[in-house]
């Protein structure tokens, strides 16, 4: 048996515990990314399932604008992270085929306003339904206990990525991008920029 030296110092129990807690983080933290990487997956399944054509960005691009309503081009692209070169060309290519619709503000010529046709709102809610439809199937396979754990570990990860997380609405009206259709203004009571539609709608 290997006797311990007595000069050297031992680790404290206060020492032990966050060593303990940092592994278990670091084990959590490769669970997640490993559920948010099937998530990614399935997405791509999901949106190749009903249009091939389309890149996961794209499809980013028109769940904002479902969810946010007519933005402004900047602010598309800043909500996606994307420099205004790089999200015209993706307008481009949504518009080209009939999912994006862009105009002129007839209010503020200068203004190009983005907005969803019904084929665009129709793409969104067929790719959302497949995914919602194969995450339940996925969770339907777990075990009871697994899944009456998964509800409180979940909410409780949502809760406390609240204050990073970002939502489309908040961030279009944070860069001034939320405008209202100038050809179909909200109805009385209904602030500017104010119709927001369900939070349920990432990706």
């Amino acid at each position: 048996m290997t006797r311990q030296d007595p000069r050297r110092p031992q680790p404290c129990a206060e020492q032990l515990s966050h060593a303990a807690l940092d592994q278990e983080a670091e084990e959590v933290t490769l669970a997640v990314m490993a559920a948010s990487r099937l998530l990614i997956a399935i997405s791509a399944r999901a949106l190749s399932f009903t249009d091939g054509t389309l890149t996961l960005p794209q499809l980013r691009a028109l769940v904002v604008l479902d969810t946010c309503g007519p933005v402004k081009l900047a602010a598309l692209a800043a909500t996606l992270g994307v420099n205004p070169s790089t999200a015209l060309r993706m307008v481009e290519r949504l518009e080209s085929v009939g999912l994006i619709d862009r105009r002129t503000n007839p209010r503020n010529r200068r203004e190009v306003i983005l907005s969803l046709p019904p084929a665009g709102r129709a793409l969104v809610k067929r790719v959302l339904t497949h995914r919602r439809t194969e995450i339940r199937t996925l969770v339907q396979q777990l075990p009871a206990a697994a899944r009456a754990g998964l509800v409180p570990a979940l909410k409780a990860l949502t809760e406390v990525a609240d204050e990073m997380a970002v939502d489309p609405f908040d961030e279009m009206r944070l860069v001034g991008g939320l405008v209202d259709d100038p050809l179909n203004p909200p109805p009385p009571g209904v602030p500017k920029g104010g119709r927001r539609r369900s939070k349920d709608r990432t990706t």
